[in-house]
């Protein structure tokens, strides 16, 4: 397995895996397929090429199957603080650890900027399996955002988690 920054050379292999995550597990995600289904390829072009956020793809046998970002806030108080967002793996690849490889990467590479104290992130309050992995590496709960997102007529709560580097 590869795990590495992913470049705007990534752009279409990250979007298809990206739309694959919202199609599969949108309870997960704050962003819907359509929303993501409308935005050209240049959009998801740019954000890999740009210097506020990073995101980490695995690879296995060159073909990504996995993915995670890295969001600095970038306002004057609030430069300590980065966020994760968009932690998938494709279904195929999942129960060898990719997920937990993406995060030691994320954590690692947040921790390599001196001023990123703490990680944010907000995971499904049913999302058993991703919660299990959060606290394995470290992440505490210090809230639940209720009602976090409404898809349909039904809401999805979301914990909110918090690690200090």
């Amino acid at each position: 397995m590869e795990i590495r920054k992913l470049t705007t050379a990534d752009a279409m292999d990250y979007r298809a895996l990206r739309l694959e995550a919202l199609a599969n597990d949108g309870d997960a995600f704050g962003a819907s397929l359509e929303d993501a289904q409308r935005a050209p390829l240049s959009k998801t072009a740019d954000r890999l090429a740009g210097t506020d956020a990073m995101t980490f793809g695995a690879f296995l046998e060159g073909k990504l199957v996995g993915n995670v970002t890295l969001s600095r806030d970038t306002g004057t108080k609030l430069r300590h603080r980065a966020s994760v967002y968009a932690v998938y793996v494709t279904a195929s690849a999942r129960g060898k650890g990719i997920a937990h490889r993406l995060m030691q990467e994320l954590i690692a590479a947040a921790g390599a900027i001196e001023e990123i104290e703490k990680l944010y992130l907000a995971v499904s309050s049913g999302n058993t399996a991703a919660l299990k992995l959060y606290k394995n590496l470290g992440f505490e709960k210090y809230g639940i955002d209720v009602r976090a997102m409404k898809i349909g007529g039904r809401y999805v709560d979301e914990e909110l988690m918090v690690k200090f580097l």
